[in-house]
């Protein structure tokens, strides 16, 4: 049995990589939406309206946004008159969130730090499970899947943004150097990190293949999983249902 994870290009202990992954988010936490922009030109904001619109929330509906620290995409959904409960498991992302909420005047979303791989919430409490450039760093990926589909009710709808690996010819070179050589230049620059953004890279080329992880998503009991590549697959909306 392989007792080793992936951490970027490393392998270590799953209780390492939990630990590492706490200490790369808890450095970047300040700066996260800040280095979101430079690292994407603020198109990180167009993939997530276009996120949101995929699940199209309803007003009332419960809503859980896991590794949602910032509140990004919870801000989108509580506009839409949904229920949000905004987990992450770094607390200083959280902290990052509920100031930016208090800013914006928003006080009827709900923070509950919690391990995407052992939710506390009961079963099938929730109307959509929403995960955004957050799965990549959960530790053992199919156990925060069958999490995902266990708090969601029947006929609930689960829907994950994630960096893979785009299929367009000579734009997968450019954005491979972009992401090892230039990505953690700009970390130093702005977060005052380069090794965390370094890891970050690293993580992204890790991750399973679109077609992988779709597997992964029908093997945790979604049905009617769909892949949407975004930049011929630099990004990819996922989604599945529960029946």
């Amino acid at each position: 049995m392989n007792d080793t994870v992936s951490f970027g290009y490393e392998e270590v202990s799953p209780e390492e990589k939990t630990a590492r992954v706490g200490e790369v988010f808890s450095s970047v936490a300040k700066k996260y939406d800040v280095m979101n922009d430079a690292m994407s030109g603020g198109m990180h904001r167009l993939w997530k309206d276009k996120f949101v619109r995929r699940v199209k929330p309803q007003p009332g509906e419960q809503i859980l946004d896991m590794a949602g620290g910032t509140g990004d995409i919870a801000f989108r959904l509580a506009e839409r008159g949904a229920n949000v409960t905004v987990s992450d498991i770094n607390q200083d992302m959280l902290d990052v969130g509920i100031e930016r909420a208090m800013e914006r005047g928003l006080d009827d979303l709900v923070w509950s730090r919690q391990n995407a791989e052992e939710l506390t919430f009961p079963d099938r409490f929730f109307d959509a499970y929403t995960i955004v450039f957050g799965i990549r760093n959960v530790t053992h990926i199919d156990k925060a899947l069958a999490e995902a589909h266990r708090v969601l009710r029947r006929g609930g709808r689960f829907f994950c943004m994630e960096f893979s690996t785009t299929q367009w010819p000579g734009f997968k070179e450019v954005y491979d150097l972009y992401s090892h050589h230039l990505m953690p230049r700009i970390g130093q620059i702005i977060a005052g990190d380069a090794d965390s953004y370094r890891y970050l890279a690293e993580s992204i080329r890790r991750f399973p293949p679109m077609p992988e992880f779709e597997a992964m998503i029908r093997a945790a009991g979604f049905v009617r999983t769909r892949v949407e590549p975004i930049l011929g697959g630099a990004v990819a909306i996922h989604s599945g249902w529960k029946i």
